[in-house]
């Protein structure tokens, strides 16, 4: 595993994580107006299950709002759909479903992988060719905000691949970029700012560029 370049990085972006869509029709209007409210690098679309039409549909329907405002598209698991719904790439969870989903996406789409329980796993999973590593995400057993943090600090000082730290509220959003994630993930606290949600992502990417001078 190449060890990451000296030079100072990229800033950090955020990475959209969307509620669970079943009304795409319903959500577009409301995710193009998230997605100007910010610098978003990617949507990562979480749907609600439904049959395989249905669910190409839905992204069909919403992969133009992200991609005509510059963002990648990845589905949350489905790497069979990306493809032919014209998706940019698919987040997998846990070790073996990414390995399982490389032939399907690699080399033309994005492979992310998250559910990563161990260092090894992550180290895995960018040997593998992972586009990018995600630690923090809430599937049940999130580790203490403080073990997310010095994963991502030992992730951003050895290795090269980019990660993305997942902030489960606002002020975590400037320390996982202070720790040296590329990305920060937003979800569930942007899409239920008591504001709206363009307010909700317009404060985490305030949170964001501060830290960055801070840096």
């Amino acid at each position: 595993m190449a060890a990451r370049p000296q030079d100072k990085p990229p800033a950090p972006r955020l990475y959209l994580v969307t509620p669970p869509v079943g009304d795409s029709e319903r959500f577009a209007g409301e995710l193009a107006a998230v997605l100007g409210g910010a610098d978003i690098a990617a949507v990562l679309l979480r749907l609600e299950a439904a049959d395989e039409r249905s669910l190409i549909n839905r992204i069909k329907a919403l992969a133009p709002v992200v991609q005509d405002k510059g963002a990648a598209l990845v589905l949350d698991g489905h790497p069979d759909l990306v493809a032919r719904a014209g998706a940019d790439g698919a987040h997998l969870t846990g070790i073996e479903a990414f390995k399982g989903a490389l032939p399907t996406l690699k080399p033309a789409r994005i492979a992310g992988a998250g559910g990563l329980r161990t260092r090894h796993d992550a180290m895995l999973a960018a040997e593998a060719g992972a586009d990018y590593v995600m630690f923090g995400e809430p599937d049940g057993e999130r580790p203490s905000f403080a073990a997310i943090v010095e994963r991502i600090a030992w992730w951003a000082e050895v290795f090269e691949p980019p990660c993305v730290g997942y902030a489960e509220t606002i002020d975590e959003v400037g320390q996982l970029a202070a720790a040296g994630a590329d990305f920060v993930a937003v979800g569930d606290f942007v899409w239920r700012d008591a504001r709206s949600p363009v307010a909700g992502v317009s404060a985490a990417a305030k949170r964001l560029f501060a830290a960055e001078a801070l840096g």
